[in-house]
Parts: C-alpha cells; structure tokens; sequence
C-alpha cells in the first residue's frame, strides 16, 4: 500500500520551518529531497570504512570497494543494462553528456549532422554545440508544438544518411512532456545514428529499461532520484563506449604507463580516471533500493493523481496560463499570471514557506518560442500531498492580490 504520510517520515528535511510556516517544498524537478536511509549510507562509510577503492589489499579498502561495486550492480539491474560495465560512474548528468559529446570529437567530419529537440536542457544542447565547432558538423533541432510536443513529422524530415547522432531528453525539465523516445531511438537507427537519451527528469517518475529502448547512450543523476549531489550514470552500449576515446586521463583509467606510451583499462575504468565520489555512488545504489521498495509504478500512479489535482486547481485563477499541456506529462507544471512577472510571485510565496523555480530553467529557447522571461515552475514527488497543493494555490492567489 502506498502510505504517504508514512514514506514523508522517511524524509528530516519535510519537518522544516521555513519563515514561519511548514516547508512545502516543490522544487523536484531542480532536486529530489533525501531519504534518511540514504543519508545514514554516506554517515557509515566515512564513519566506518573511509577508504580509497580498487587500489587497496587493506581491509577497509576492500569494503569500500565491494560496497562501490554493488552500487553499480544495482544500477545495471534498475536500468536493465546487460552488463555492469555498461555502467559509468560520472559526476551527473552534465558530465555524462560531456563524456559522450567529447568522446565524439575523433568519431565525426565536416558536414555529419546531429540533432537535438528543441526541449533540451543547456546541458543537451551545449556539449553538442561545441563538438561542432571541434569538428564541422552541423546541429539540426527538432522543433516543438504550442503544447510542448515535438514535432514527430519535422524530425523525420531532419533525418537522413549525414546524420551521426541524435540527442533527446525523456520528459522535459520545463514543461513535463514525456516524449515518445522509443520511436525516436527507432527512427534515429533507420538512418544509422547513435542516439543519446537524457534521463535526467524521467528517472525519478518512471523506471526506464535501456534494452527495451535500445538507446546506445542514456544518462542520469542520482540528485533526481533520492540520492546524492555530485554523481550520476553514463549507460553506453559496450559496443559504443569501446569505440569513444577516455575523456580524462590520470589514475585507474590506465592499464600501464610508461614515458612512452600509456595502454587504457577495461570499461567501465576507462571513463573512470581519479579517485570518484565512492560514498556517493554507494548512495546512489541506496537511493534505488529504497524508490523501487516505494514502486515506480505507485509512484507514477500517485504523483499523476497530483498532476491532475494541481492542474485542476491552478486553472481556476484568473490570468493564470499552464505552458506545456501534452498529453504525456510528468508531474511538473510551468506556468505564469497575466501582467505579473514569475520571480515576484516566487519570492513572495517563498516567504510562506513554499519553495518553487522561477526562471528560465536552463531552457532559454523554450521560453524564446513562447516569448516569455520565464514561468513558476511547480514540481511535485511522490512525497509531497494534495494538502500541500492547496496550501500552494492559497499561496498563489495570496502573491496575486498583492501584486495586482
């Protein structure tokens, strides 16, 4: 049964006073709160077997290292990869997408062609920009609908034999649009391309399979998903990370050094250089453990009950207009008032103890397509309750009044 005021015990953060008032925090979509059973991992590695992996015939060592590697084993079955190999340990999603895009470099000429939706995160399109001032390949963009969709039809007209790469976020940070990724990673493999998906906001709401998908990259960062900052997952087919070059070099990522020449490690150690965030990454396997006891598809089921309510009620304000109305979406909603500028409204609601995003959301063209500053940005987790909306929505009208 999903209790949730039950798994809100699990949360130290959700006691919070905040100004005077009961934390309630929707600000998912930027990071997910963290669950004490995750916090107490990180407590009992450094308290109890702090040491440095791989490296090591210690004892402590060796206890590190077997509980980092469980980490990634846990990984590889959550996201149903086929070996643990496939699993990069990287320091998120960021990182993940940089790793592939700098990987590329060697991979394409003058004139390849890759694309990208107009739904990204700067992060997806960044990386992408600067591997084509590297090597001469051209950036295409998938463009998106008034309802926050993309334009299945214009991809397909993007797509021919030039094209290398395709890049695609799950669910759009922004607008919550789920995208329809298992035939855009069919449609990207008819013409040859490798495709990377960015996992980054649907992690946390559904539970993807990389087999079933059959995406040559996927990324994620483990903040997103109960867990801690500062580590996150590159998922690459082996096939495609034994072609991409290492991305840094330094310790564990070699299999001999000499002055002349340096040979690399196996994966996953090749894209691994340097002493990596280890209570991190055994955080991140916690983090799982304890989503998937709670369910995905509980979760899913519940945060869309707080979709539909949350919608419901912020359409009954006046002025109030929700950007990105697909008929997939996540449990995020963007939206603004008529006449009132968003960072006004989030300030004001903050001193109420309500914590939303306000802002362009590192996707500046998505607010250049709806020419607009920026939106309120109301993210919900399975945590958070229909209490919690209505004390929002008071909020909300409360900051209207005030700045009519």
């Amino acid at each position: 049964m999903f209790d949730v005021k039950k798994i809100r015990k699990d949360f130290p953060i959700l006691k919070r006073i905040v100004n005077g008032k009961p934390l309630v925090y929707f600000d998912n979509a930027a990071t997910s709160q963290t669950p004490q059973i995750v916090i107490d991992s990180i407590v009992e590695y450094y308290s109890n077997y702090n040491a440095n992996i791989h490296r090591g015939v210690h004892t402590l060592s060796q206890e590190a290292t077997n509980a980092y590697e469980e980490a990634r084993i846990k990984i590889q079955k959550h996201f149903n990869a086929e070996k643990s190999h496939e699993i990069i340990f990287t320091s998120g999603t960021t990182h993940s997408i940089n790793l592939v895009a700098n990987g590329f470099t060697s991979l394409l000429k003058i004139g390849d062609e890759i694309i990208v939706s107009a739904l990204e995160h700067h992060s997806n399109i960044v990386p992408w920009q600067m591997l084509c001032e590297r090597t001469g390949a051209i950036l295409k963009v998938i463009s998106i609908s008034l309802t926050g969709e993309l334009i299945i039809e214009e991809y397909e007209k993007l797509l021919s034999d030039k094209t290398k790469l395709v890049f695609v976020n799950h669910v759009s940070n922004t607008l919550g649009t789920i995208n329809p990724v298992k035939e855009i990673i069919e449609k990207a493999h008819s013409v040859g391309a490798a495709i990377l998906i960015d996992g980054a906001q649907a992690t946390p709401h559904i539970k993807p399979d990389v087999q079933e998908l059959d995406c040559d990259f996927y990324v994620c960062s483990a903040h997103k998903l109960c867990g801690p900052t500062g580590v996150g997952m590159l998922y690459g087919k082996e096939e495609w990370l034994n072609k991409l070059p290492p991305y840094q070099g330094g310790g564990e990522m070699i299999a001999e050094v000499t002055f002349k020449k340096t040979t690399y490690a196996d994966l996953p150690y090749k894209f691994e250089a340097g002493t990596p965030n280890i209570s991190g990454g055994i955080a991140f396997g916690v983090a799982l453990d304890y989503m998937n006891t709670i369910g995905f598809e509980n979760i899913e089921a519940y945060e869309k009950e707080l979709l539909d309510y949350g919608t419901k009620k912020l359409l009954e304000i006046e002025g109030l207009k929700i950007y990105g109305t697909s008929k997939n979406k996540a449990s995020v909603i963007s939206f603004n008032i008529k006449g009132i500028h968003p960072f006004d409204i989030g300030s004001i609601i903050d001193k109420l103890g309500i914590a939303v995003r306000t802002g362009h959301h590192c996707t500046q063209p998505i607010m250049d397509f709806y020419k607009i500053p920026g939106t309120i940005r109301a993210s919900f987790s399975f945590y958070n309750t229909k209490r919690e909306i209505d004390i929002f929505i008071a909020a909300v009208l409360r900051a209207k009044q005030m700045l009519e």
